[in-house]
């Protein structure tokens, strides 16, 4: 006999494992299907920083808080560690300090601290570089490691919940209360199609109207500076990409003179993130690249500018390099798309970068919409 479950999830991306979730703590039967053996995509080629200090205000750093919390009791049930805690982000430049200030202003930045150079010094003396003006230290973000965590969660779904998972099928065809994959047809009374940056595959009309491209990135992991870092490691460079800090008025001043100084990393969309596993290697990126199919090539100049950058905001040097990879995401002008290209199926992507920040906060938010359900505050 066929089985028949209440929702059946395409992609096993963190957006679809969020979605699944959702629907498994409902109690809802839940399979979730996957054209891969195991995650392979933007999941795992990322930070795995749950970035929640400089996101976007409003919706999107709401999203940030709540998946916080979110991956706070999967963590603990999960058994994923959870490598890091906070945000360190000195800065260089007066412009940068003044955006630093405005962003302490507002609720953002409740229960951060801006710390002066000795301050910072005396916390973290390894990544306070001479040219240091000042630090911003937050508390609310955390950090796993993707490679590992995201086939924890999947198993994790499974075990406690009874989420079953169909990897290695294609799903050709989404007509409730069918799906048509490459294994044979699955049952279910609903769907949600997350099909991360495949914007042809499935619902490619409804993705084209969205106005979506594929961003690519370069990210490496170096070998262990000999130190601990305090916490992620962020810069300058950041307060221009994250529209938590790029939004207020004083980074208009911050972005005339990096783009004077430092043209070229803003023209390949660089800023620098630094995150550290277990073992003491350093995760450190990343680039941005717009097209409708990027190619596969990393580019050695735009390494070179992600190495100096850390170099500049930490004044250590570059430990060897252990890998380089690329990764692709779909990126929109919107922060996310939920459509209904049927009443019972959902089409789900997270359309700026923040997969691992936002995506449990955002499952709940498709789920809802599913069931028609008013978007709590």
């Amino acid at each position: 006999m066929t089985a028949r479950y209440d929702i059946a999830v395409a992609g096993a991306g963190i957006v679809g494992l969020a979605c699944a979730l959702a629907a498994a703590r409902r109690g809802l039967s839940v399979v979730v299907i996957d054209r891969d053996a195991q995650a392979n995509g933007a999941s795992i080629r990322n930070f795995g920083f749950v970035t929640v200090t400089g996101q976007p205000r409003g919706l999107v750093w709401g999203r940030a808080r709540r998946s916080r919390d979110v991956w706070e009791e999967v963590a603990a049930e999960a058994e994923i560690p959870i490598l890091q805690r906070g945000l360190w982000l000195p800065v260089r430049r007066p412009e940068a300090v003044a955006v630093l200030q405005a962003f302490m202003a507002t609720e953002m930045g409740e229960g951060c601290a801006l710390l002066t150079p000795a301050e910072a010094r005396a916390r973290a003396p390894q990544v306070t570089g001479p040219d240091t003006a000042a630090v911003l230290w937050s508390p609310h973000d955390l950090r796993v490691d993707s490679r590992t965590t995201i086939p924890r969660l999947a198993a994790w779904l499974c075990e406690r919940f009874g989420v079953t998972f169909l990897r290695g099928a294609a799903v050709q065809a989404v007509e409730p209360p069918r799906l048509v994959t490459s294994r044979g047809v699955i049952e279910a009374e609903a769907a949600i199609v997350c099909p991360g940056d495949d914007l042809v595959s499935l619902f490619p009309e409804q993705i084209a109207q969205a106005g979506l491209v594929r961003c690519k990135l370069q990210m490496m992991r170096l070998a262990s500076p000999g130190f601990t870092l305090p916490a992620p490691v962020m810069s300058d460079l950041g307060l221009t990409r994250y529209g938590g800090y790029a939004a207020l008025p004083e980074a208009a001043a911050l972005r005339a003179r990096l783009e004077a100084e430092q043209g070229e990393a803003l023209s390949h969309g660089v800023h620098l993130i630094v995150v550290q596993d277990a073992d003491g290697a350093l995760v450190a990126g990343d680039s941005h690249h717009d097209a409708v199919t990027p190619d596969p090539f990393a580019n050695e100049a735009v390494d070179r500018l992600i190495l100096d950058e850390w170099r500049a905001a930490t004044g250590q040097p570059a430990p060897p390099v252990l890998q380089r990879w690329t990764g692709t995401y779909a990126r929109g002008a919107e922060p996310s798309l939920i459509a209904a290209p049927h009443p019972q199926v959902r089409l789900a992507l997270v359309t700026a970068g923040n997969g691992a920040s936002t995506a449990f906060a955002f499952g709940e938010e498709v789920i809802a919409d599913l069931f028609k359900e008013p978007l709590k505050p």
